[in-house]
């Protein structure tokens, strides 16, 4: 219970909405009108995007982050002080069990086991709960940033734009020059017309999982 269900949530979706970007990013072109340098060797513009860190870094999409942390906040407090109680009362069997008649330590362990029960079903009534909401959250956001990148990769004459988030992805290499995930986040920004989001202590923020 030491971290936040909904970021245990997001972490198993892959919906990470972390400050610092799994991939690396060019730099965010100064417009969103801005030529991108066509593809080498040919007459095909392709440009690169980490679509799922778009979404998610967009000023919505962690508006959208904290209001679902709020939202779940007092059922995981309320989860941390079960938890917190199980472990106080495991620790008084340990040291007091020699005392006890068996019929006192058989009670207190059916007691501890009936908490354990209930943090395990409300913990995973908590997660399914959070990951409908996230899922629905990051759909509904993700739709409105493609019409973005779309309209923007019309506009600008490219004829592939691939996404370099996907674990499988087939981009083994692309030069940090087309990546346009920093410049689609700032133009979604624009659009949507949704402010950054006040900056949040560095252990609040979500990590991206060990390994990416």
């Amino acid at each position: 219970m030491k971290r936040s269900l909904l970021l245990v949530v997001l972490l198993a979706s892959g919906l990470v909405l972390s400050a610092s970007p799994q991939t690396s990013l060019a730099p965010a072109a100064a417009s969103p009108a801005e030529p991108a340098s066509a593809a080498p060797g040919g007459p095909n513009k392709i440009a690169v995007i980490s679509f799922q860190l778009a979404v998610a870094q967009t000023n919505e999409g962690q508006r959208n982050y904290a209001d679902l942390q709020s939202k779940y906040a007092p059922r995981e407090n309320a989860l941390k002080t079960l938890s917190a109680d199980i472990d106080t009362l495991t620790k008084q069997l340990q040291v007091q069990g020699d005392t006890l008649s068996d019929t006192e330590r058989a009670s207190r362990a059916k007691t501890i086991d009936d908490k354990k029960k209930q943090l395990d079903r409300s913990s995973e009534d908590l997660k399914s709960d959070g990951n409908q909401d996230i899922q629905q959250m990051y759909s509904t956001l993700a739709a409105k940033v493609f019409e973005v990148l779309s309209n923007y990769a019309q506009q600008q004459g490219y004829t592939m734009v691939l996404d370099i988030g996907e674990q499988q992805s087939p981009v083994l290499y692309a030069s940090p020059g087309l990546d346009i995930t920093k410049t689609i986040i700032a133009a979604y920004n624009v659009k949507s017309g949704v402010p950054a989001q006040p900056a949040r202590p560095a252990s609040a923020a979500p990590q991206p999982p060990a390994g990416h």
